[in-house]
């Protein structure tokens, strides 16, 4: 390796100083020489732009210039690379992202919404150019999936990627079972912690975990990113009954990311599913995030790691700060944004067996009726229980034989013109892990 202090360094712009940001800020202060050494080369911060000056940051800012302005630092000609930390689908995020690679920056961020709703145009803008766009810290914090997916695995044809992505719904999820407490308790508590975001629905409603599902499918399959395409469903009407219920059939609730190319176009669904209580999925404890990826040369590989955090997320973005350093350009999804091809969406429709919980009427001839109905949309039982029952509601547990969710819903829907059922049945997916 060249001596490191004959190499110009690698001048930085940090745009984002909360949590993630101040941790590279930290980072780059402390570990000077083993950054320096492992990647040939000096990293350096220039200059720095956040919303707050005065704001303690619990870290030293002293010998960097301020930017009032994002773009103004992206523009500056003593920064190489801009590293965005501020989050925002749009805004001054992708606003200071586009004045960057205008000006012949590279980028590394942490924004999986910008990247997710603005991807496409962002890789062909930054590719036009030159320049390259890393988002490691983008997906599932410390874990390297997007290194994985982009080298090591990139001689797979992949056939499945899939996931628990968002650390605070598996917290929630996991808390329920292990303390037995309602999901609106745990929301409460995971929202006194500071695990939610402002916007709760990010967190829960699958939207922050479809975001990064849809950028690994990008990667994974060659398509150009389509997040609107991917089917979300929340965690909110998960009672701890499902919990229950799912643990004693031994099985455990996440929310799950899939995503698979079909013979009908590209699967893409984010939404709690069942999956076996022994597998790798099914042991994930507390805010940890889990992807795992399957090749057709390499088979199945699991990798798990803290989701989130400034630790993780901080050293993801420093690993594409350092290959940058090295030397090391990959396109922004894994090939040239030219050649990523527009995925037909497919509906999640891929058979499988489902659970489903419904409370009943106690009326004489309630479960017969809607066995018969879900008999005539093709939908097969294979396993059912009542339990909690009283004098006029009966709760029941339905498995049913592998089958479509559209055939199910189709049951559900005329289910629910009998007028037998309180409210409206829970299908939840069993995912075969």
């Amino acid at each position: 390796m060249p001596e490191t202090h004959k190499s110009p360094p690698l001048r930085l712009g940090i745009a984002g100083l909360g949590t993630v940001g101040a941790g590279v800020v930290r980072i780059v202060r402390q570990k000077a020489e083993l950054i320096a050494a492992r990647a040939g080369r000096p990293v350096e911060i220039t200059a720095v732009s956040a919303r707050n000056r005065d704001k303690d940051r619990g870290v030293s800012l002293e010998g960097y210039d301020w930017e009032d302005n994002p773009v103004t630092l992206a523009r500056r000609a003593d920064v190489d690379v801009l590293v965005e930390l501020m989050g925002g689908s749009d805004g001054p995020a992708k606003a200071a992202t586009e004045a960057a690679i205008a000006a012949g920056k590279d980028v590394v961020t942490a924004n999986k919404a910008m990247l997710a709703h603005h991807g496409q145009a962002l890789a062909e803008a930054a590719e036009a150019a030159g320049r390259v766009i890393r988002f490691e810290a983008a997906v599932a914090g410390g874990i390297p999936i997007i290194k994985s997916l982009t080298e090591g695995l990139a001689a797979n044809e992949i056939t499945r990627v899939m996931g628990v992505m968002n650390g605070t719904c598996n917290y929630i999820l996991t808390r329920m079972q292990s303390a037995g407490l309602p999901y609106e308790t745990v929301f409460q508590e995971a929202d006194k912690l500071g695990y939610l975001e402002a916007d709760p629905q990010l967190d829960v409603g699958g939207i922050d975990a479809g975001h990064k599902l849809s950028l690994l499918s990008s990667i994974a399959f060659g398509t150009q990113v389509d997040f609107d395409a991917v089917q979300l469903e929340g965690i909110g009407k998960i009672m701890i009954e499902d919990i229950e219920q799912a643990a004693d059939l031994g099985y455990r609730i996440k929310l799950l990311g899939v995503a698979q190319l079909t013979g009908r176009g590209l699967e893409q669904r984010m939404s709690p599913c069942l999956v076996p209580a022994t597998s790798p999925l099914g042991q994930l404890e507390g805010g940890t995030n889990m992807v795992v990826v399957e090749g057709d040369d390499v088979g199945q590989i699991v990798l798990r790691g803290a989701g989130a955090g400034e630790g993780p997320t901080a050293s993801a973005v420093m690993g594409d700060v350092m290959d940058i350093a090295r030397g090391l350009r990959i396109s922004t999804f894994g090939q040239p944004a030219s050649t990523l091809k527009t995925a037909q969406p497919a509906s999640g429709n891929t058979p499988a067996p489902y659970y489903l919980r419904m409370t009943l009427h106690d009326k004489p001839g309630a479960l017969a009726k809607v066995a018969a109905r879900l008999g005539d949309a093709g939908v097969s039982i294979d396993r059912m229980r009542q339990y909690g029952h009283d004098d006029t509601a009966a709760p029941v547990l339905i498995i049913t034989h592998k089958t479509t969710r559209g055939a199910l819903d189709e049951a559900i829907a005329a289910i629910e013109t009998l007028n037998v059922v309180t409210d409206t049945p829970v299908a939840l997916r069993i995912e075969e892990v």
